[in-house]
C-alpha cells in the first residue's frame, strides 16, 4: 500500500523531470522523487517501459518523454513537453551523459563535440527553457548531475572533465542569477557509482587486461576512492531528494561531492 501522508510524500503536487533516467543514477532519482510524491517525466534511450513501470509503482503519474538531449531543439522541446503532459515543471534533474576515453592527441573531434553537446550544452538548454516559469512561480529545484570530474581531473578524459567542470560553473552562475528567488540550482558530483555501465566497464577491463574483476575493482576503479566502495545509486538519489526539500532551501550554487572521499585527498 502506498503511503500518501504529507510527511512521507513531501513532493506531492510537484512535477519533476529527469533526463537520462531509464537506468542507473537517473532511474534511481526518478524513483526517489516518485516515492516522495512527485509526478515524474523520465527520458533516455534504455528500456523506458521497464523504467516507467518501476517509477509508477509509487502511485504517482509517470510519463516517458523522449528526445535526444544532445540536440538543442530536442532539449528545449523536452521541457515544453513535460510541462504539457504534467501540467508544469517544478524539479529539473539533468543527468544524461556520455563518456569516451583517449589521450588528447588521439581524441576524435566528433567524440569531443558529442560529449560537450550532451554533458554540458544540454544542461544549458533545459535550464534556459525551465527557468522562466520557475522564476514566475517563485519556486523550483534544478539539480545537475556533474561528477567528481567536475572538481578534479583524470588523464584521458579531456572532454568529460571539461564538460563537467563547465556544468559546475553553469550551476553556480544560474544560482547567483536566481539567488533572490526560491529557485535553487545545485550540482551533485558522484565518484564511481554502482551502475550497469560501471559494472560493464569492470568486466571489459578485466577481460582486456587479463585480470579478475575483483582486482580491477580494487586497483583500477576504486583506486581513487578511499572508502574502497562504490557509491550506490540510492545514495545519490537521497542527496537529490534532500536538495528538493524545504530543508535545503538555503543550499544553492553548491557542488556536492558524493565520492567515497576521492576529493578529500
Amino acid at each position: 500500500m502506498v503511503d500518501t501522508s504529507s510527511e512521507s510524500r513531501p513532493l506531492t503536487g510537484r512535477r519533476a523531470a529527469v533526463t537520462g533516467s531509464t537506468s542507473g543514477i537517473g532511474l534511481a532519482i526518478a524513483d526517489a522523487l516518485a516515492r516522495a510524491g512527485a509526478d515524474v517525466a523520465i527520458n533516455g534511450f534504455g528500456d523506458h517501459a521497464a523504467a516507467v513501470r518501476r517509477v509508477a509503482a509509487h502511485g504517482t503519474r509517470v510519463e516517458f518523454v523522449g528526445g535526444d538531449m544532445a540536440r538543442a531543439a530536442d532539449a528545449r522541446a523536452f521541457v515544453a513537453d513535460v510541462r504539457r503532459r504534467l501540467g508544469g515543471l517544478d524539479v529539473l534533474v539533468n543527468n544524461a551523459g556520455v563518456q569516451h576515453v583517449a589521450p588528447i592527441e588521439d581524441f576524435p573531434d566528433e567524440k569531443w563535440d558529442a560529449i560537450l553537446a550532451l554533458n554540458l550544452s544540454a544542461v544549458f538548454h533545459t535550464m534556459k527553457a525551465a527557468i522562466p516559469a520557475m522564476r514566475a512561480r517563485d519556486w523550483g529545484r534544478i539539480i545537475n548531475v556533474a561528477s567528481v570530474h567536475g572538481l578534479v581531473a583524470s588523464p584521458f578524459k579531456s572532454a568529460y572533465v571539461a564538460a563537467k567542470h563547465g556544468v559546475i560553473g553553469l550551476t553556480r552562475t544560474a544560482a547567483l542569477e536566481l539567488a533572490e528567488t526560491h529557485v535553487t540550482v545545485n550540482a551533485i558530483c558522484p565518484g564511481f557509482v554502482d551502475t550497469p555501465l560501471v559494472r560493464g566497464q569492470i568486466a571489459d577491463q578485466a577481460k582486456a587486461n587479463h585480470m579478475t574483476e575483483e582486482r580491477v575493482m580494487k586497483d583500477v576503479i576504486l583506486a581513487s576512492q578511499p572508502t574502497k566502495r562504490l557509491v550506490t545509486t540510492e545514495q545519490v538519489a537521497a542527496l537529490a531528494l534532500y536538495l528538493c526539500s524545504d530543508a535545503a532551501s538555503g543550499v544553492t550554487g553548491a557542488a556536492l561531492a558524493i565520492d567515497g572521499g576521492w576529493t578529500a585527498r
